[in-house]
């Protein structure tokens, strides 16, 4: 009664900004996919699209040697009318309107543990739920309820600010974490104590400072407090953890927003033109192959005696033609990958997200050189990946690092055709990796698969 009462009261008192802003609207919710304009007190919040990378750092509360372990973490934001992206946080929109949000929502749960002892466990991961989300201004808030791949369930409570101000933008948040007795049994007492349900308290700011054009500089310094059930276990020797992240990433242009103290929604866009090629879908088949990238940029490319294939299809919306004032295009662009079966492997499926940049050059006709950075999770650990981490001792991870290298030639100028000017044909890398053991996203692994595939990619 006494963790039930506290549960409620703290997640009362992390969505009571949301209640007050709330009670002078009314607004009804608008159909998915309906032209709307947001109004935003921030371009930070108004921004649709951003890559990064950077390292975090994160507090070991278990009573072992070491006292932190460090993680390189790839970042994408993503936004629309339909769903979000934002760096370790993803969601699809079930409803909303411009201040409410009610999403089916997942999140990446950290563990932090010894670095060696992270292949092994793989027990931090993307974990499902709910999540209400109210938006107002400056502020923000939202409730999620969560549960891992055990059900153990989770859930958070979270309110933050967002303060821009020339080239520093920042945002002090405050976060309830209340967990059931049965996930801190597992995460906590290591399955060896029991323990009950309890609280955790988070609070912090993040940070992001603009450099220059697309570049920015990004920081987070946050610290939790472990409710005292927790702390009192045997395997348990610190109450406080700090987490820091530093990192740089490509973001819209700031010096390029307007003098005034809203922002539009960046996905109001003008009505689609007919001979816009914005979006494009990508349909490819590649074949495994055991060598490393550095072998086949090289083009000492060996055969996979198995015969691996796979078949994929992407689509792409644009987020922006230029970056550094270049004539490079950035695609936002999620695939569906079907890796067929072998003699070694059985039927498996892929799902990648990804931000591809794309530079236009002219030899004759029109070339790209592309180059794309995301997250890839596999149903099941293929054969070409599977065999490369058991020859070095690792234990498989599902989700790794995505990379995809490309060439393609524009059509119409190959064939002087106006029918094809929209359509390119090329050659691409399909790359998953653990980035060099670097990451414990990943499984703390090194190596991965390549593939190399032929593509047609169409824009519309």
């Amino acid at each position: 009664m006494k963790n039930n009462s506290l549960l409620i009261s703290s997640i009362f008192a992390l969505i009571l900004p949301s209640i007050v802003f709330a009670s002078s609207d009314n607004e009804e919710g608008h159909e998915l996919g309906e032209p709307q304009t947001q109004v935003y007190a921030t371009q930070y919040q108004a921004e649709n699209w951003g890559l990064a990378m950077g390292v975090r750092r994160g507090d070991i509360p278990f009573a072992v040697d070491d006292d932190s372990v460090n993680d390189i973490l790839p970042l994408i934001k993503f936004r629309n009318d339909y769903f979000f992206v934002d760096g370790m946080e993803a969601g699809a929109h079930i409803w909303k309107n411009e201040n409410h949000q009610v999403n089916a929502y997942t999140r990446f749960r950290f563990v932090d543990i010894p670095t060696e002892l992270q292949n092994e466990s793989q027990s931090q991961a993307f974990d499902f739920g709910l999540q209400y989300r109210f938006i107002k201004g400056p502020w923000e808030a939202d409730v999620a309820f969560m549960a891992d791949s055990n059900k153990r369930s989770y859930g958070y409570s979270r309110t933050k600010y967002h303060w821009e101000s020339g080239d520093w933008y920042l945002s002090p948040y405050a976060e309830l974490n209340w967990k059931s007795a049965d996930f801190n049994q597992f995460y906590y007492g290591l399955e060896q104590y029991d323990t009950s349900g309890g609280v955790e308290v988070n609070a912090g700011i993040t940070a992001r400072y603009h450099l220059v054009s697309n570049l920015y500089l990004l920081g987070k310094f946050g610290v939790g407090r472990l409710e005292d059930d927790i702390v009192n276990l045997p395997t348990i020797e610190n109450q406080y953890q700090y987490e820091s992240f530093f990192g740089f990433g490509f973001y819209p242009d700031s010096g390029k927003k307007k003098a005034t103290n809203s922002y539009s929604d960046s996905n109001s866009k003008l009505p689609h033109e007919a001979d816009s090629d914005d979006e494009f879908i990508r349909v490819a088949h590649g074949w495994a192959t055991p060598s490393n990238l550095n072998a086949i940029l090289s083009w000492q490319t060996k055969t996979d005696p198995y015969n691996n294939q796979l078949t994929s299809v992407f689509y792409g919306t644009r987020l922006t033609e230029t970056l550094f004032t270049l004539p490079i295009e950035l695609y936002f662009t999620p695939g569906a990958v079907w890796h067929h079966d072998s003699e070694v492997q059985g039927n498996l499926a892929e799902g990648v997200v990804a931000i591809k940049a794309f530079y236009t050059f002219e030899i004759g006709p029109r070339w790209r050189l592309g180059v794309a950075e995301g997250l890839s999770y596999v149903s099941s650990v293929t054969h070409i990946e599977g065999t490369e981490m058991e020859e070095k001792g690792y234990k498989p991870s599902k989700l790794l690092n995505y990379l995809d290298f490309s060439l393609d030639v524009n059509m119409g100028d190959l064939f002087k055709s106006s029918h094809l000017s929209n359509m390119w044909m090329g050659y691409s890398i399909h790359h998953r990796s653990g980035i060099y053991e670097k990451s414990s996203a990943f499984g703390r692994i090194g190596g991965g698969s390549n593939y190399q595939t032929l593509y047609l990619q169409w824009h519309f």
